[in-house]
């Protein structure tokens, strides 16, 4: 039988679990995606430009400059790609720790030309070994074990590598809404085409959309994708007048839905691999 003097004791594990966790909060759905993984259950992670939401054009809420005025650590890309959420940390008078994602990473330098964001390209992730060093950085903030996503990580990257490698080079070229795909062309062997430079913000011109559609018949382009923030009007319209089929939808800048076919980072990867390696193996 327990007695009175027990009771107090056992109830200390169940009000320990109820103390509230640490917060961080990630600027758009992929880097919040990634910080999930690192902090486990150890922290509570809230994502501001979440699943589908176009992260280059994001118009923050004032509950968000509340969630970031009580965080404990602040997680953004850097590299200029959400500058919005520079400015809500000013507004929101944060305090905490300000993690840069891609600090200190070897990124690629922004096309000339392209609709950038600073000079250089801030689509890290995209690469798998540069997601490595997004996790590293977390992990560092947080005082978390980052070891099994770091392991999945150097597992993707190879996995993704073996997809290509049976596939000509001639024939890893693929047609996408805009170039948000320059580090995954570098890490994985693949030329990305786009009318639009690295930001949505901006519309191709006419010149612009002319030379991809002949660039298209010339070297027979099949593999030619939508994204699933973009506007896909011009895509649309580029790959009728060049005679080419829409091949699916990849997700460059923002996750899918939960129950999307790009619901973590990792199924991203895999998701947008499997449609690209497709469609470039039936033009073989």
């Amino acid at each position: 039988m327990l007695t009175r003097r027990a009771l107090p004791l056992l109830a200390l594990p169940a009000l320990a679990r109820a103390q509230p966790r640490p917060v961080a909060v990630a600027s758009f759905s992929i880097v919040g995606d990634l910080a999930r993984q690192v902090a486990g259950e150890a922290w509570e992670v809230r994502v501001l430009a979440g699943p589908d939401v176009d992260p280059h054009n994001f118009q923050p809420r004032p509950s968000d400059a509340q969630a970031l005025r009580g965080a404990d650590v602040a997680i953004r890309n850097g590299a200029g790609f959400d500058g919005w959420f520079d400015r809500l940390l000013r507004g929101a008078g944060f305090r905490g720790r300000l993690v840069t994602a891609t600090e200190g990473l070897p990124l690629l330098r922004a096309a000339p030309g392209g609709h950038s964001h600073g000079p250089q390209d801030p689509h890290g992730w995209q690469d798998a070994r540069l997601a490595m060093g997004y996790v590293r950085a977390v992990a560092a903030a947080l005082g978390t074990d980052a070891t099994a996503i770091l392991t999945r990580l150097e597992a993707l990257h190879g996995w993704i590598g073996a997809q290509f490698a049976p596939i000509p080079p001639a024939r890893r070229v693929a047609l996408t809404s805009h170039d948000a795909f320059a580090h995954y062309g570098a890490a994985y062997g693949v030329r990305f085409l786009a009318p639009q430079g690295v930001s949505t913000a901006a519309e191709p011109s006419a010149q612009q959309v002319a030379a991809l559609i002949r660039q298209v018949r010339a070297e027979r382009i099949t593999a030619v994708f939508l994204e699933n923030m973009a506007n896909p009007a011009t895509l649309r319209r580029l790959a009728q007048e060049a005679g080419v089929t829409v091949r699916g939808r990849l997700y460059a800048d923002a996750l899918s839905a939960p129950d999307g076919p790009a619901a973590t980072y990792e199924a991203m990867m895999r998701h947008n691999t499997t449609l690209l390696a497709a469609a470039m193996r039936d033009g073989a």
